[in-house]
């Protein structure tokens, strides 16, 4: 008797019987191929592209602007206009500035040449010269000294005139201790401070008078010089304040509006007066000053002469000429935040200044793009970036010319972060065209091929073709009414063609969509 385990042996060993029958006959008798499809592979050139889109920019751009605002002086550059790296394109008033280093370059020489004198040893005749010079400084000095003298003597005229002559026409018993106001003002503070300050700048007057009566250029003028730049202060203080008494001033049977009037014009014609005395008197200082500067400078000069080159005076003059020479950089550097300079070769594609016009500091004025060769921004997924390596070459078209005119590109950097482009991760890449060509230009929309693989022989199949099987890839290959399976070794991306580089040769024909 059979066993119920028997029967089920049996049975099992029935199916597999069947199953290596069928395989068998599909193996050894073949099977209909009607519905089929195959491709016949032969060798041939493999190259595969990420396509992609992007903006063709120039190489080098920039925004330029002044470093300082000013008057718009010139302008040497159009829109559309060539310009050569250093070139000045435009510029701000900077006349004052020219001049001071016109000042600073003959300090330079002037220091450059003591220098020199130093170094190659004094001669009489320069000895002679400088002494003459310095004959000539002190003279120069007893002029601007004398000078001065006569702008003090002149500030106490102006001054004793504006407060005793013009002022004194609006008091009663001004020198008096019943000093008073010929006129009614409704403000008895400003008018009490008058009156006191009118008393204070009488004993001042007569201090000033007894100061200036024993005056002589010879003698130490900076403590006269003070004592009048103060006396003028006061004197100016004095009118300021009659002004504003009179501002406040109340017509009455003594004082008419017409006299009250005429009080303000003295009263102006005053302060104008000491006005002028002050600023001849601080010309005439600054005269003095100079004056005792450069005989001060020429004598320096001299006993470096006299002394000899010794090393000691030698690092001086050096430390001197480093000194002019900063100087003079100094102001050039000035001067150069005026100008606006060309910082490479390239084209004005904006130009937003007209001469005459007042610009404001670190404002982008003018835009140059470079002239060099073109680059182009594309974004490529995520997916298809890491076929893409720097020094890939590229086929690109532009919109502006048509899908028939090529221009070859290489990709130049692939930025190492992502970037977000519509919720999408992408890498921001560059290529750089290989030659210069005057159809591109920046703005333009261009068209992405960027080569990832190139195989010169090799057969290339759909890549539905190729499956997995135990881990392995593989095709079915036709022959004659057989299917077989074959392993193949593949290179490629997953979609589109692949290239088979071992497991098939010229000739066979591979089946498009295998069933396994």
């Amino acid at each position: 008797m059979w066993s119920r385990f028997s029967w089920r042996m049996l049975f099992a060993g029935a199916v597999v019987l069947l199953a290596v029958g069928i395989l068998g006959w599909k193996e050894f008798f073949g099977v209909d191929i009607s519905d089929l499809e195959v491709v016949v592979v032969h060798p041939q050139e493999y190259v595969q592209h990420v396509a992609i889109s992007g903006d063709v920019v120039a190489a080098q751009t920039s925004d330029l602007g002044f470093a300082q605002s000013g008057r718009i002086a010139h302008v040497y550059a159009l829109v559309g206009e060539r310009v050569r790296a250093g070139q000045r394109i435009a510029e701000i008033d900077n006349n004052d500035l020219r001049a001071q280093l016109l000042q600073k370059q003959a300090a330079l020489e002037s220091a450059q040449a003591n220098l020199s004198q130093l170094q190659e040893g004094t001669r009489p005749e320069e000895i002679a010269v400088t002494r003459a010079q310095i004959a000539s400084d002190q003279s120069a000095l007893q002029q601007a000294n004398q000078g001065v003298l006569n702008a003090i003597q002149t500030a106490y005229t102006v001054s004793d005139d504006a407060v005793r002559n013009k002022l004194d026409q609006v008091f009663l018993n001004p020198t008096t201790a019943n000093i008073d106001l010929v006129f009614v003002t409704t403000q008895s503070e400003l008018s009490n401070t008058l009156k006191t300050s009118r008393i204070t700048t009488e004993r001042m007057l007569e201090r000033w008078q007894e100061e200036i009566g024993s005056l002589s250029a010879s003698q130490d003028l900076a403590v006269i010089e003070a004592h009048a730049q103060t006396n003028l202060a006061a004197v100016m203080q004095l009118l300021t304040n009659a002004n504003a008494a009179l501002n406040t001033a109340v017509a009455s049977g003594a004082t008419s509006v017409s006299t009250i009037a005429s009080y303000v014009a003295t009263v102006a014609t005053a302060r104008s007066n000491i006005n002028s005395a002050t600023a001849s008197l601080s010309s005439a200082i600054a005269t003095a000053q100079a004056s005792a500067a450069q005989l001060a400078k020429d004598q320096k000069t001299l006993a470096l002469q006299l002394a000899g080159s010794t090393p000691q005076a030698i690092a001086q003059a050096q430390a001197n000429v480093a000194a002019a020479r900063a100087d003079v950089a100094a102001m050039e550097a000035q001067i150069a935040k005026t100008q606006i300079i060309a910082p490479f070769d390239g084209v004005i594609t904006r130009m937003d200044v007209r001469r005459g016009e007042i610009v404001s500091p670190n404002t982008p004025e003018i835009s140059l793009q470079g002239e060099g060769v073109f680059e182009i921004e594309t974004y490529i997924p995520e997916l298809s970036i890491a076929a893409v390596q720097v020094g890939d070459f590229a086929s690109t078209t532009l919109d502006a010319y048509g899908a028939d005119v090529s221009f070859d590109a290489q990709v130049l950097r692939i930025d190492p972060a992502k970037t977000e482009r519509d919720g999408v991760a992408t890498y921001k890449t560059t290529l750089v065209f290989l030659s210069r060509d005057e159809r591109i230009r920046s703005g333009m929309t261009a068209n992405v091929a960027i080569q990832t693989t190139r195989i010169p022989q090799a057969m290339v199949i759909p890549s539905g073709a190729v499956f997995t099987q135990n881990g392995v890839s593989a095709v079915q290959i036709l022959e004659g009414k057989t299917v077989r399976t074959r392993e193949v070794t593949i290179a490629g991306a997953a979609l589109g063609n692949v290239a088979v580089l071992s497991g098939l040769k010229e000739g066979d024909q591979v089946v498009l969509s295998p069933h396994y």
